[in-house]
């Protein structure tokens, strides 16, 4: 008789660590639909019920928890977010291994898209478990990006990114790895005035 195939344990990554230094505001603050962004976020990622989510701040950890304490989300904050992305996302990687040892995957997601869905985050998953690539990205336009899903394969190189760069590195340096979900609406996000203002008007990309 066939086994049965082991059930993913994925660990979510909301990073949420910068000072939104472009938008001159918290854009985790930012309220679109009734939710900031932060909470639209980590509510996705929540809904998604693939595993342990952890929330990584930053630049303004007092200032967002009040925006997830009622969540089941475990916050971290990364006392050297100014060194780049890769700090944020290693600290975070490191609370999600340690908690949970038996993860398959880690799925990598930023606050600021606001139309990424549970579904997607879900589609990802079953990308992975389709193809056996070890990196699944989303795909809008030309770019391969967030949200992304890392195999337990490819977390050693996640562990060693430098503190400057991000999980983007990895997608660059191995085009052969990655596996795509298209998601148009992720060309829309939010680092400036005018990005946000077009969100409100429902200026958006389907």
């Amino acid at each position: 008789m066939k086994e049965a195939s082991p059930i993913p344990v994925v660990g979510v990554l909301l990073l949420s660590a910068g000072s939104s230094s472009r938008l001159g505001r918290p854009k985790q603050l930012l309220p679109y639909e009734g939710q900031s962004l932060l909470r639209r976020a980590a509510t996705t990622a929540v809904a998604a019920v693939l595993g342990p989510v952890v929330v990584v701040t930053g630049a303004l950890h007092a200032e967002l928890l009040p925006e997830l304490t009622d969540l089941p989300v475990q916050v971290v904050h990364c006392p050297t977010w100014q060194t780049g992305m890769g700090a944020s996302l290693k600290a975070g990687l490191s609370v999600l291994e340690h908690h949970q040892p038996a993860l398959t995957s880690i799925l990598v997601l930023l606050c600021d898209q606001p139309h990424v869905t549970p579904t997607l985050l879900r589609q990802l998953v079953v990308t992975q478990l389709a193809t056996q690539q070890p990196i699944v990205a989303a795909e809008y336009g030309s770019v391969r990006g967030v949200p992304v899903l890392f195999a337990e394969s490819v977390l050693p190189l996640l562990r060693a990114l430098p503190d400057a760069a991000g999980a983007q590195q990895l997608l660059r340096q191995h085009p052969e790895w990655v596996a795509t979900v298209p998601f148009p609406a992720g060309a829309v996000d939010v680092d400036t005035e005018a990005q946000y203002a077009a969100l409100l008007r429902g200026e958006e990309i389907l």
